[in-house]
């Protein structure tokens, strides 16, 4: 469980923070706010991923075990 957790820390980290400085760059451009903007927008976005990680990760290995199962 600690590994899982861990887990979705690092990964919620690294993910919101690449897709909110991607959709800011997009949506707002290279402004002088820019880096305010971001930061703001970050904590918001990894508080959402955390608990979706926890959550939703377990379901979806779930369906890919389903989805592409080896055959013995």
């Amino acid at each position: 469980m600690k590994k899982k957790i861990t887990f979705a820390l690092l990964m919620s980290a690294v993910t919101t923070g690449l897709v909110t400085f991607t959709v800011v760059a997009v949506n707002v451009g290279f402004v002088s706010q820019f880096l305010t903007i971001w930061i703001k927008s970050w904590p918001i976005a990894y508080l959402v991923a955390v608990p979706a990680i926890l959550i939703i990760a377990p379901r979806i290995e779930k369906l890919v075990d389903y989805l592409i199962r080896e055959k013995s």
